[in-house]
């Protein structure tokens, strides 16, 4: 009866370590994914730092000297052409006015006068000359204190926003000094310098009337809506930074940019024949991007290559790759410097197809 029992003890553990070695084999048959890199065509963005302008921007200044009498509008308001925005005490050049006015009638009536003289042939024709000399004088000095009446009014030139005020209600301001700001938001101006070695790269491969369409992206890195329009590059280079500035034109038509602001110019290159790979196939180690290449032997070696630019899920490859290399899909962190291993390869062209289905 013990032999029995030893007997069936011995069956069972030879039992186990078959299935022990049964499970090692399959895990030996495991197949790695592998694939391809891609030859295709594509297109990456160039990064220009910016500078967001009003199409116009200008300084809202006092005419004339005086206190502020009344502020018509607020900080950030909308205001239309023509619309009164301060004005400054005008009771002086009120006065002005009447004084010219009054002064005006005078020479009107002694001109009247003395043509009715000279058509008499009692006065002689330079006292009518000389009379009609002070009248012409008096209207001018009318116009005149007219001029600094209105200059009493400070009204906007153009539809735009209204900025800080420098000034407050009763301050006595004098003749030139700045009141607020005014910005016409409905286009904007986007300045962004580029290296000496890229214009010539963008002038020899662009035809004379042709227009560059750029894209722009915001300070919170959400990109605006409506695509601008370089118009217009600068005459002269920086000597000391060797860049050129250009300048790109944008609709605002919801006035979500405001002047002053700044982003990044986006520029599309085009890549024709660019060799790309998925991200997901590639690993870093001290800053380096590497992948596994599996050789003749199927034998998985780290190979270290250099990126030439970033799509979404994808790496355009500058350098370490051929065409024909087999490179590890899946399974990165399984395998080891060296070791043989089963694969199954995927086409190119399917991997790229479904490249949201193997992003981690």
């Amino acid at each position: 009866m013990k032999r029995m029992l030893v007997l069936m003890g011995l069956c069972g553990l030879l039992g186990q370590v078959s299935c022990r070695s049964g499970n090692e084999g399959e895990k030996e048959e495991v197949k790695y994914l592998v694939t391809t890199p891609a030859r295709m065509d594509t297109a990456i963005s160039k990064d220009y730092v910016c500078q967001i302008h009003a199409i116009s921007h200008i300084e809202l200044r006092a005419q004339e000297r005086g206190y502020l009498q009344e502020i018509f509008v607020d900080e950030g308001q909308f205001v239309k052409q023509g619309q009164l925005l301060f004005r400054i005490m005008p009771r002086l050049y009120e006065a002005e006015l009447q004084k010219a006015k009054a002064e005006a009638n005078f020479a009107e009536i002694e001109y009247q006068n003395t043509k009715r003289l000279a058509d008499s042939n009692i006065v002689a024709p330079n006292e009518l000359a000389m009379s009609r000399a002070k009248l012409n004088k008096a209207k001018a000095e009318l116009s005149l204190a007219d001029v600094h009446l209105q200059f009493t009014e400070i009204r906007a030139p153009f539809d735009g926003i209204i900025d800080r005020f420098h000034v407050r209600l009763g301050s006595l301001v004098d003749e030139g000094e700045l009141l607020t700001t005014l910005s016409d938001n409905r286009q904007m101006w986007v300045y962004f310098n580029v290296p000496e070695a890229e214009y010539l790269s963008y002038k020899s491969s662009t035809k004379k009337d042709s227009v560059m369409n750029v894209q722009l992206r915001m300070a919170n890195n959400q990109m605006f809506d409506h695509s601008g329009v370089v118009k217009t590059i600068e005459a002269d280079f920086d000597n000391e930074t060797g860049n050129i500035a250009f300048r790109a034109t944008f609709p605002n038509p919801d006035g979500l940019l405001r002047h002053g602001e700044t982003g990044s110019i986006l520029i599309p290159i085009p890549l024709r024949g660019a060799l790309v790979i998925p991200q997901k196939a590639t690993f870093e180690v001290l800053e380096k991007k590497y992948v596994y290449v599996i050789d003749k032997e199927n034998r998985v070696r780290s190979r270290e290559i250099e990126i030439a630019a970033e799509l979404p899920h994808i790496f355009v490859i500058k350098s370490g790759l051929a065409a024909d290399d087999k490179i590890l899909l899946e399974g990165l962190r399984l395998v080891k410097e060296n070791q043989k291993i089963a694969y199954k390869v995927e086409k190119a062209d399917s991997v790229m197809a479904h490249l949201n289905l193997y992003a981690e």
